[in-house]
């Protein structure tokens, strides 16, 4: 079986074009499939059989989030519909294997003036804090996934006139491998540029075999020889992404609960409806394929939602025992 889930996580990246993080997550959970069959000494699995690997064996496992099971059960549909399409298989056990019910959570939000100090707590004056600058201003300024951000090279930012004036733009390839164009904002563009300019950069071998050039660069070679420190392997990784975040985070004292390039995104989102952009424009501008993913935002733009209470409340049209005293106090009109 390890063979067949080996050849199915090879189609998966090469053929249907999965990101290596999504097949890593398959091959664990294909892994705890095979673990499971193991334990009740199973050949053939059936229907009755994998609703329970992803109920209550996962459950037991400790998996009781719905969010970490749906990824378990999304890999044993795809996995047995894999097997029953190469002929490996007569039937599908995996055919209707039902998701958990997941309720939407409102996301955790980094607030404004939390980014503001983290976009001053690098060290300007040294190449890393330029580089980790020009990241955070494009985690901040652009709403970009971590992935996103990684995978960037020189040719994914491009030139074009808007207004008259000369904008940079991003290619972004995210999620599922779909590339969109994204304008970058002015305190980005111009971080940006420093980055790409600095005389640091050029003296680092970053070429790519089809002529382009890694854009963010690591410093600390922990992945290979010396020799082979260039290319590719001097892109920087996700997790990279993650601890920037957090060093620079616990320096300027800004609670855990933050730190992470999502909660970054998700003040990006926010604040494109707090500033009333019209839900497909950012829909377009966060990436999503799913309108619903952009509608979340709605619940937490709360400047938008306490301006609407304020107005509209009924306390707010009737004579309450505290009106004077608010009107007094400013805080009525």
């Amino acid at each position: 079986m390890n063979t067949l889930i080996e050849a199915f996580l090879t189609f998966k990246q090469h053929n249907a074009g999965r990101s290596e993080r999504t097949v890593a997550v398959y091959r664990l959970a294909l892994t705890r499939l095979v673990a499971f069959f193991a334990e009740r000494n199973a050949l053939l699995a059936t229907h009755d059989d994998l609703v329970v690997f992803s109920g209550i064996w996962l459950h037991k496992l400790g998996l009781t989030d719905p969010v970490s099971r749906r990824t378990h059960i999304a890999a044993a549909r795809e996995f047995y519909r894999w097997l029953l399409d190469n002929h490996h298989i007569s039937g599908n056990p995996a055919a209707g294997l039902p998701y958990p019910k997941v309720g939407r959570k409102i996301p955790r939000v980094m607030t404004m003036k939390n980014a503001e100090k983290l976009m001053w707590a690098p060290d300007f004056s040294t190449f890393e804090g330029v580089r980790d600058g020009a990241m955070l201003a494009l985690l901040i300024g652009c709403g970009l996934r971590a992935s996103g951000l990684v995978n960037l090279n020189d040719n994914s930012v491009v030139e074009d006139e808007v207004d008259g004036k000369v904008r940079l733009m991003l290619k972004v390839l995210e999620k599922g491998n779909k590339e969109r164009r994204l304008p970058i904002p002015p305190e980005a563009d111009m971080l940006l540029r420093l980055y790409m300019a600095h005389e640091d950069l050029k003296h680092i071998n970053r070429l790519l075999p089809d002529g382009s050039q890694v854009l963010f660069v690591s410093l600390m070679n922990r992945t290979c020889t010396a020799d082979e420190y260039h290319g590719e392997h001097r892109r920087l990784n996700r997790r990279a992404v993650l601890q920037m975040v957090a060093k620079y985070g616990q320096r300027v004292g800004i609670p855990d609960d933050q730190l992470h390039p999502h909660a970054m995104r998700h003040l990006f989102g926010t604040e494109l409806i707090e500033d009333d952009v019209n839900m497909l424009n950012a829909q377009k501008l966060l990436g999503h394929s799913d309108p619903k993913s952009t509608e979340i935002y709605v619940h937490t733009a709360m400047r938008k939602l306490t301006r609407e209470i304020d107005r509209a409340n009924p306390l707010g049209k009737m004579n309450t025992p505290v009106s004077a005293l608010l009107k007094q106090l400013g805080r009525k009109g």
